[in-house]
């Protein structure tokens, strides 16, 4: 079984949502602060972490940054209805995803099987292939290890930063609509006011810099998408 960290100081709903995800086939473990949370997190027995935004101790957006300094495991972020700021303050940390509270368990479960299929899907890609390798200029990708690299330097991405680079890379020189990247690097539709990819897509031109001409390497295409340099 899948094992799942639930973090959310309200003790009812987290239970009502660990006896649904347990019956989901998910193994799930509770904790109810931030500092618990990002200690439970980065024991690496957990294959996601589900954070809530707003609990005692420390803030989930605490427990992300303590988590994402050492691991790069899947985390969503449980944010409350409307509120913009805290999602988008959890992307640009490095969280994969996020769902809006209040949300219906199965909302949730959606969401989490999203992220993990996209991550064993591009895990077992190359399974057959360890040394498999994507090359678009300076980027270099190992879908198979989970890694990649810019230049000579190790480049540290998130799980939806790589995936969402790996598509780019793989169509480095060609458009590539934020429908696709949704669905090909999220596992999911694009919403019509979802500005996930966008903040990802920031993250991501923050760690590769800026080319010799001055402009980012990734280029926002005008009612298109996103589009990857090749040099």
């Amino acid at each position: 079984m899948t094992q799942l960290l639930l973090v959310d100081d309200d003790m009812e709903l987290a239970q009502m949502l660990k006896e649904y995800l347990e019956r989901e086939d998910f193994k799930v473990t509770l904790a109810h602060d931030g500092l618990a949370g990002a200690e439970a997190a980065l024991s690496g027995d957990y294959a996601l972490a589900v954070l809530d935004v707003m609990m005692p101790r420390a803030s989930g957006m605490d427990a992300l940054g303590k988590i994402r300094a050492q691991s790069d495991m899947p985390v969503i972020m449980l944010t409350a209805k409307g509120d913009d700021i805290d999602r988008i303050i959890g992307l640009e940390m490095g969280a994969d995803d996020y769902v809006q509270k209040p949300c219906t368990p199965r909302e949730l479960v959606a969401r989490i099987r999203a992220v993990l299929r996209r991550l064993q899907a591009k895990t077992g890609e190359g399974e057959a292939r360890e040394n498999s390798q994507i090359k678009a200029g300076p980027l270099a990708l190992w879908p198979a290890k989970r890694t990649a690299q810019w230049g000579e330097l190790p480049l540290t991405l998130t799980s939806t930063e790589f995936n969402l680079l790996q598509v780019l890379a793989q169509n480095a020189g060609r458009a590539v609509s934020k429908s696709d990247l949704s669905q090909q690097a999220m596992g999911r539709p694009l919403s019509r006011f979802d500005r996930s990819i966008d903040v990802h897509m920031s993250s991501i031109r923050h760690k590769l810099g800026l080319r010799d001409d001055g402009q980012s390497w990734i280029q926002t295409v005008r009612g298109i998408g996103y589009q990857l340099t090749r040099e």
